[in-house]
């Protein structure tokens, strides 16, 4: 393949400089070489551009016009470069977030007002879901993840820790003795997720030994919020985060179970973007502000009140 903007950069040089050698002194290169670069780009034109003599060279009418277009491109480019350097610089631009519906809502939506009011040049396209999307392949810049990176390919910056509660509601506890321990549960309608078996063995642990309990029940769902209005509702008993039911514990809308049988059982939420040399300032300055914004909130003590760390939490893991 010919080196096309090798060979237009050559040209100008040595029409701007007026000779092959001066052309060939400024690039580092010999003359000869300048030479040949322009009698291929002449041999592929069809064209000759230059006159040559002995002493100097000359442009052919061909040769301007082709100069000049050549001008008018490094123009462009030059001003194609100043506006990327521009943009790695300003934050602006789309960028696409994805995150679970739970942690959208109750953390993420309420402060993305005044990013967007801190960063008018940026556009965020927003989609929620549970269930992990690629962000190698391109379907989000930034995504919001529960639980330890697992793809080296990506980065991810952790913005808040939160535990997980067994909770039910006043009503269903009126209908269905509590659980006093975690086998106690198989006599109970445990309310599930959809999208991995994993979420539906609870953690637990008893007499110093930790194992998980599967648990089943009538109900199934893809995400956490479905699963908190069922409980509201007394549907049953269900496994939830921290900064999902804390609102709902505090006002006696929910009973937390077992807090006994798993202190131990926390999460992390990462702020994870796709590992590059060259960082969108777009996607820099909205994971700082994830940090800054809610790098505040930590886990959630047994009775399901949060507490808040004195200083925002900006710890980084490398995928």
């Amino acid at each position: 393949m010919a080196d096309k903007s090798g060979e237009m950069e050559l040209f100008v040089r040595a029409v701007a400089l007026g000779s092959f050698s001066n052309a060939a002194r400024t690039l580092h290169v010999t003359p000869s070489a300048v030479s040949k670069a322009i009698g291929r780009l002449e041999d592929r034109l069809g064209v000759q551009l230059l006159d040559r003599s002995t002493r100097s060279i000359r442009l052919t009418d061909e040769g301007q016009v082709y100069y000049r277009e050549c001008m008018r491109l490094t123009v462009e480019i030059d001003e194609l470069e100043r506006n990327l350097g521009s943009r790695r610089n300003v934050p602006q631009g789309r960028l696409r977030v994805n995150s679970s519906v739970s942690i959208a809502r109750q953390h993420l939506l309420p402060i993305l007002p005044q990013f967007l009011e801190r960063y008018p040049e940026i556009e965020i396209d927003l989609s929620l879901s549970d269930e992990v999307v690629d962000l190698v392949s391109g379907q989000a810049d930034v995504a919001l993840r529960i639980g330890p990176l697992q793809d080296s390919s990506l980065r991810a910056r952790k913005v808040l820790d939160f535990r997980r509660i067994v909770v039910a509601s006043p009503s269903y506890l009126a209908r269905h003795p509590a659980p006093r321990t975690p086998a106690d549960l198989a006599a109970h309608n445990c309310l599930g997720f959809n999208i991995k078996a994993s979420l539906n063995e609870w953690p637990f642990i008893e007499n110093g030994r930790s194992f998980t309990q599967p648990v089943s029940g009538n109900f199934r769902a893809n995400n956490g919020d479905t699963l908190r209005d069922a409980v509201l509702a007394g549907g049953g008993v269900a496994r939830l985060g921290s900064f999902m039911v804390d609102d709902d514990i505090r006002a006696g809308r929910l009973v937390p179970l077992l807090e006994g049988y798993h202190p131990n059982d926390t999460l992390s939420v990462f702020a994870v973007f796709f590992r590059q040399k060259y960082m969108p300032a777009r996607i820099r300055c909205f994971v700082d502000f994830l940090i800054d914004g809610l790098g505040h909130i930590t886990i959630a003590e047994p009775s399901g009140l949060m507490r808040r760390k004195a200083q925002p939490a900006a710890a980084s893991v490398a995928g």
